[in-house]
């Protein structure tokens, strides 16, 4: 089934903010120009004023502290920088950016153009804290306007900038990625690009992500023989039997490397969540709404402090659209009237019957009265958010 025009163009600015999609209305410089602090806690500006998307919070509380990681739009950013990060004449998802709660740019990667990448799509922090994994475009006709599209996946290391290559082509631009890597994985050969062990300092890892056919595949690197995870195909997850032609938006994979969480999505403002074992033969399990929450979860994240487990979500109004378009720095819309972020304890049994898969500890909590979509981090401290504007926000 092929998206309507109406729902494509949702799709582009939602999962992904992928090719050429329409920005939204431009904010003056002005706008969030500095940090606000109220009983939701302080709210710092990210690129102020100006539109992002992609948030995903910083997994590396010692490098990366109160951070985010983001993708632009074209133009002009307004961002503190370095001598090698320019700020105008920007081109769409021309690079990817973590910049801290200060909106300074800690790190940053740009596309090659000279090796003909046009743009980066769908960056997020892999359960790792030194790897980030994201799309590459480049047009198939060899044609430096960029034009005709095609995308392949690659984690990039923090730490050297290096890339290795999961697929370079054939990939859909609302693939999502999410990357798994060994929590106790060793040294890292700097040298060698090529092998999981070399890369990762394991071949322990494992990689998500949505294919053309708007499914789930699930790939378990260690598994192949040459430590190549280009050679494997992966299994395809099962989806719900009356959500057959409803779109799939970012499966983050659990801390333990077992399970995803993920929204379903069929139009603009109708949305489920569910999470689901890392297995060809598992069903998903409903998120269900329950009372008190303005809608179903949307952009679901892990968050694990200690033992305890969570999914973190954001709730909007109902008949609302999934993005968030206000200036969360103004205390008039932190009251829960455009949103809010969520979370609940969760246990996980991998292997298990489907009925203790998943079991769901006490009740809904509200983390703070304004929506979030880029996750909380380690340490529990800050929530990140972007689409339209960005801002990342530190906890009372």
């Amino acid at each position: 089934m092929k998206y309507s025009k109406l729902f494509l163009g949702f799709m582009l600015l939602l999962t992904a903010c992928v090719y050429d999609p329409e920005p939204f209305e431009d904010h003056s410089e002005g706008d969030s120009a500095s940090s606000t602090t109220s009983d939701i806690g302080s709210v710092y500006p990210v690129n102020t004023g100006k539109q992002i998307c992609n948030p995903s919070v910083s997994q590396d509380t010692v490098n990366f502290p109160g951070s985010m990681l983001w993708l632009n739009f074209s133009g002009k950013l307004v961002v503190d920088g370095d001598s090698g990060y320019t700020t105008t004449q920007v081109a769409q998802h021309d690079r990817l950016t973590v910049s801290n709660k200060n909106n300074k740019v800690l790190w940053f990667l740009m596309v090659d153009s000279v090796a003909g990448e046009c743009q980066f799509q769908d960056p997020e922090w892999s359960t790792h804290p030194n790897y980030l994994v994201a799309l590459r475009a480049y047009d198939i006709n060899g044609s430096a306007s960029c034009r005709t599209l095609d995308y392949g996946i690659f984690a990039v290391r923090t730490f050297d900038k290096e890339r290795f290559w999961f697929y370079d082509s054939d990939i859909s631009e609302f693939a999502t990625p999410h990357l798994w890597v060994d929590p106790d994985a060793g040294e890292v050969d700097s040298s060698d690009t090529k092998t999981l062990q070399g890369f990762f300092g394991t071949k322990n890892v494992r990689l998500t992500y949505v294919n053309k056919d708007k499914e789930i595949v699930f790939v378990d690197m260690s598994k192949d023989s040459k430590g190549l995870g280009k050679n494997q195909k992966g299994v395809k997850l099962k989806k719900p039997s009356n959500r057959k032609d409803w779109s799939i938006d970012s499966p983050l994979i659990s801390p333990d490397g077992n399970f995803v969480v993920y929204n379903m999505l069929s139009g603009a403002t109708t949305w489920e969540a569910y999470v689901q074992e890392l297995s060809e033969d598992a069903l998903p399990v409903l998120v269900e709404q329950s009372s008190g929450m303005l809608s179903a979860p949307a952009q679901p994240h892990w968050f694990k402090t200690g033992d305890r487990l969570f999914v973190e979500w954001a709730e909007f109004p109902a008949g609302s659209q999934m993005l968030n378009k206000n200036d969360l720095a103004k205390e008039s819309v932190q009251n829960g009237s455009v949103g809010r972020t969520a979370m609940r304890q969760i246990m996980l049994t991998a292997g298990g019957a489907l009925d203790i898969a998943v079991e769901w500890v006490g009740d809904v909590r509200e983390i703070a009265p304004v929506p979030t979509t880029g996750g909380r981090s380690p340490d529990s401290r800050y929530l990140a958010t972007g689409t339209d504007l960005g801002f990342v926000i530190e906890l009372p």
